[in-house]
Protein backbone atom coordinates (compact mmCIF):
# COMPACT_ATOMS: atom_id res chain seq x y z
CA UNK A 1 0.00 0.00 0.00
CA UNK A 2 1.24 3.50 -0.71
CA UNK A 3 0.47 6.72 1.13
CA UNK A 4 -1.49 9.66 -0.20
CA UNK A 5 -1.24 13.07 1.40
CA UNK A 6 -3.96 15.68 0.88
CA UNK A 7 -3.03 19.19 2.06
CA UNK A 8 -2.41 19.11 5.79
CA UNK A 9 -4.77 16.20 6.44
CA UNK A 10 -3.33 12.99 7.92
CA UNK A 11 -1.73 10.57 5.52
CA UNK A 12 -4.03 7.76 4.54
CA UNK A 13 -3.10 4.47 2.97
CA UNK A 14 -4.83 3.00 -0.03
CA UNK A 15 -4.75 -0.56 -1.21
CA UNK A 16 -3.12 -1.09 -4.62
CA UNK A 17 -6.57 -1.57 -6.19
CA UNK A 18 -7.87 1.62 -4.59
CA UNK A 19 -4.82 3.58 -5.73
CA UNK A 20 -5.09 2.22 -9.26
CA UNK A 21 -8.79 3.14 -9.37
CA UNK A 22 -7.94 6.64 -8.14
CA UNK A 23 -5.38 7.05 -10.91
CA UNK A 24 -7.87 5.82 -13.51
CA UNK A 25 -10.45 8.33 -12.32
CA UNK A 26 -7.85 11.07 -12.69
CA UNK A 27 -6.95 9.79 -16.15
CA UNK A 28 -10.60 9.93 -17.24
CA UNK A 29 -10.95 13.50 -15.96
CA UNK A 30 -7.83 14.54 -17.84
CA UNK A 31 -9.10 12.81 -20.98
CA UNK A 32 -12.21 15.01 -21.01
CA UNK A 33 -10.39 17.84 -22.80
CA UNK A 34 -7.35 16.03 -24.22
CA UNK A 35 -6.81 13.47 -26.92
CA UNK A 36 -5.54 10.06 -25.91
CA UNK A 37 -2.11 10.87 -27.37
CA UNK A 38 -1.90 13.91 -25.09
CA UNK A 39 -2.59 11.80 -22.01
CA UNK A 40 0.97 10.89 -21.10
CA UNK A 41 2.47 9.06 -18.17
CA UNK A 42 4.35 12.26 -17.29
CA UNK A 43 1.15 14.31 -17.21
CA UNK A 44 -0.71 11.86 -14.99
CA UNK A 45 2.28 11.50 -12.67
CA UNK A 46 2.51 15.28 -12.34
CA UNK A 47 -1.22 15.69 -11.70
CA UNK A 48 -1.25 12.84 -9.19
CA UNK A 49 1.91 13.99 -7.45
CA UNK A 50 3.65 10.64 -7.82
CA UNK A 51 6.64 9.28 -9.70
CA UNK A 52 6.58 7.94 -13.24
CA UNK A 53 7.96 4.70 -11.86
CA UNK A 54 4.92 4.23 -9.65
CA UNK A 55 2.61 4.68 -12.63
CA UNK A 56 4.56 2.07 -14.57
CA UNK A 57 4.23 -0.18 -11.52
CA UNK A 58 0.43 0.05 -11.74
CA UNK A 59 -0.03 0.00 -15.51
CA UNK A 60 3.09 -1.57 -17.02
CA UNK A 61 3.47 0.73 -20.01
CA UNK A 62 1.85 3.64 -21.81
CA UNK A 63 -0.35 1.47 -24.02
CA UNK A 64 -1.71 -0.49 -21.06
CA UNK A 65 -2.36 2.79 -19.25
CA UNK A 66 -4.28 4.19 -22.23
CA UNK A 67 -6.30 1.00 -22.54
CA UNK A 68 -7.21 1.06 -18.85
CA UNK A 69 -8.25 4.73 -18.97
CA UNK A 70 -10.36 4.20 -22.09
CA UNK A 71 -12.09 1.20 -20.54
CA UNK A 72 -12.90 3.26 -17.44
CA UNK A 73 -14.19 6.12 -19.62
CA UNK A 74 -16.39 3.71 -21.60
CA UNK A 75 -17.75 2.25 -18.37
CA UNK A 76 -18.66 5.80 -17.31
CA UNK A 77 -20.36 6.43 -20.66
CA UNK A 78 -22.45 3.27 -20.36
CA UNK A 79 -23.44 4.08 -16.77
CA UNK A 80 -24.27 7.72 -17.45
CA UNK A 81 -26.45 6.93 -20.48
CA UNK A 82 -28.39 4.07 -18.91
CA UNK A 83 -32.18 4.39 -19.43
CA UNK A 84 -33.96 5.66 -16.31
CA UNK A 85 -36.12 2.54 -16.09
CA UNK A 86 -39.35 4.51 -15.82
CA UNK A 87 -41.64 5.93 -18.48
CA UNK A 88 -42.41 4.62 -21.93
CA UNK A 89 -39.91 3.27 -24.42
CA UNK A 90 -39.68 6.56 -26.31
CA UNK A 91 -39.21 8.55 -23.10
CA UNK A 92 -36.39 6.26 -22.01
CA UNK A 93 -34.75 6.51 -25.43
CA UNK A 94 -34.94 10.31 -25.28
CA UNK A 95 -33.42 10.32 -21.77
CA UNK A 96 -30.54 8.10 -22.89
CA UNK A 97 -29.83 10.24 -25.93
CA UNK A 98 -29.89 13.40 -23.81
CA UNK A 99 -27.33 11.87 -21.46
CA UNK A 100 -25.25 10.73 -24.46
CA UNK A 101 -25.14 14.23 -25.95
CA UNK A 102 -24.17 15.70 -22.58
CA UNK A 103 -21.42 13.10 -22.18
CA UNK A 104 -19.93 13.80 -25.61
CA UNK A 105 -20.05 17.57 -25.01
CA UNK A 106 -18.31 17.22 -21.65
CA UNK A 107 -15.75 14.65 -22.82
CA UNK A 108 -15.42 15.63 -26.46
CA UNK A 109 -11.66 15.37 -26.94
CA UNK A 110 -11.37 11.97 -25.27
CA UNK A 111 -14.44 10.55 -26.97
CA UNK A 112 -13.33 11.75 -30.38
CA UNK A 113 -9.91 10.23 -29.73
CA UNK A 114 -11.53 6.86 -29.01
CA UNK A 115 -13.61 7.03 -32.18
CA UNK A 116 -10.63 8.00 -34.35
CA UNK A 117 -8.43 5.36 -32.72
CA UNK A 118 -11.01 2.66 -33.41
CA UNK A 119 -11.43 3.82 -37.00
CA UNK A 120 -7.66 4.11 -37.49
CA UNK A 121 -6.88 0.45 -36.98
CA UNK A 122 -5.98 0.34 -33.30
CA UNK A 123 -7.24 -3.16 -32.52
CA UNK A 124 -7.44 -2.63 -28.77
CA UNK A 125 -9.44 0.57 -29.09
CA UNK A 126 -11.59 -1.04 -31.76
CA UNK A 127 -12.47 -3.91 -29.44
CA UNK A 128 -13.35 -1.55 -26.58
CA UNK A 129 -15.37 0.65 -28.94
CA UNK A 130 -17.29 -2.33 -30.35
CA UNK A 131 -18.05 -3.64 -26.87
CA UNK A 132 -19.44 -0.25 -25.86
CA UNK A 133 -21.47 0.10 -29.05
CA UNK A 134 -22.93 -3.35 -28.47
CA UNK A 135 -24.04 -2.50 -24.93
CA UNK A 136 -25.51 0.84 -25.98
CA UNK A 137 -27.54 -0.65 -28.82
CA UNK A 138 -28.54 -3.97 -27.23
CA UNK A 139 -30.18 -2.28 -24.26
CA UNK A 140 -32.55 -0.46 -26.61
CA UNK A 141 -34.39 -3.75 -26.99
CA UNK A 142 -36.30 -3.56 -23.71
CA UNK A 143 -39.59 -5.38 -23.24
CA UNK A 144 -41.43 -2.07 -23.51
CA UNK A 145 -39.62 -1.16 -26.72
CA UNK A 146 -40.30 -4.55 -28.26
CA UNK A 147 -43.97 -4.20 -27.47
CA UNK A 148 -44.23 -0.62 -28.72
CA UNK A 149 -41.65 0.29 -31.35
CA UNK A 150 -38.75 -2.17 -31.59
CA UNK A 151 -39.35 -5.72 -32.85
CA UNK A 152 -36.27 -7.78 -31.96
CA UNK A 153 -35.16 -9.27 -35.27
CA UNK A 154 -31.71 -9.55 -36.89
CA UNK A 155 -32.72 -6.96 -39.48
CA UNK A 156 -33.87 -4.46 -36.86
CA UNK A 157 -30.72 -5.01 -34.79
CA UNK A 158 -28.65 -4.26 -37.89
CA UNK A 159 -30.73 -1.13 -38.46
CA UNK A 160 -30.21 0.00 -34.86
CA UNK A 161 -26.43 -0.35 -35.17
CA UNK A 162 -26.54 1.75 -38.34
CA UNK A 163 -28.68 4.35 -36.57
CA UNK A 164 -26.20 4.44 -33.68
CA UNK A 165 -23.36 5.23 -36.11
CA UNK A 166 -25.50 7.98 -37.63
CA UNK A 167 -26.36 9.35 -34.19
CA UNK A 168 -22.70 9.44 -33.22
CA UNK A 169 -21.79 11.34 -36.38
CA UNK A 170 -24.65 13.80 -35.82
CA UNK A 171 -23.53 14.54 -32.28
CA UNK A 172 -19.83 14.86 -33.11
CA UNK A 173 -20.59 17.11 -36.09
CA UNK A 174 -22.92 19.26 -33.97
CA UNK A 175 -20.34 19.66 -31.20
CA UNK A 176 -17.72 20.66 -33.76
CA UNK A 177 -20.08 23.14 -35.47
CA UNK A 178 -23.74 23.51 -34.40
CA UNK A 179 -24.36 25.63 -37.52
CA UNK A 180 -27.52 27.13 -36.05
CA UNK A 181 -28.98 23.84 -34.79
CA UNK A 182 -30.01 24.09 -31.15
CA UNK A 183 -29.41 21.38 -28.56
CA UNK A 184 -33.17 20.74 -28.36
CA UNK A 185 -33.37 20.36 -32.14
CA UNK A 186 -30.50 17.89 -32.08
CA UNK A 187 -32.11 15.88 -29.29
CA UNK A 188 -35.39 15.82 -31.23
CA UNK A 189 -33.63 14.46 -34.32
CA UNK A 190 -31.96 11.73 -32.28
CA UNK A 191 -35.08 10.71 -30.39
CA UNK A 192 -37.49 10.53 -33.33
CA UNK A 193 -35.22 9.17 -36.05
CA UNK A 194 -34.93 5.63 -34.72
CA UNK A 195 -38.67 4.93 -34.34
CA UNK A 196 -39.27 6.42 -37.80
CA UNK A 197 -36.58 4.20 -39.35
CA UNK A 198 -37.88 1.11 -37.61
CA UNK A 199 -41.47 1.83 -38.58
CA UNK A 200 -40.50 2.40 -42.21
CA UNK A 201 -38.46 -0.81 -42.20
CA UNK A 202 -41.24 -2.93 -40.71
CA UNK A 203 -43.86 -1.44 -43.03
CA UNK A 204 -41.73 -2.09 -46.11
CA UNK A 205 -40.46 -5.57 -45.17
CA UNK A 206 -40.75 -7.78 -48.28
CA UNK A 207 -43.27 -10.59 -48.21
CA UNK A 208 -42.34 -14.05 -49.38
CA UNK A 209 -43.13 -13.18 -52.98
CA UNK A 210 -40.89 -10.12 -52.90
CA UNK A 211 -43.71 -7.57 -52.71
CA UNK A 212 -43.78 -5.02 -49.89
CA UNK A 213 -45.60 -6.12 -46.76
CA UNK A 214 -47.63 -3.42 -45.03
CA UNK A 215 -48.27 -3.32 -41.34
CA UNK A 216 -51.86 -4.31 -40.51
Amino acid sequence: MDPVTTGTSPRIRLTPDERRAQLLDLGVRLLADRSLDELSIDLLAEEAGISRGLLYHYFGNKHAFHEAVVRRAVDDLIAQTAPPGTGGALEQLAASMTAYVDYVVTNHAGYLSLVKGAQGGNETLRAIYDEARGVLTDRIFTEDAQADIMPDTPAIRLLVRGWAAMAEELVLSWVADPNGVTRDELLHLLAVSLPVLVDASVTATPAGDGSPRTRP
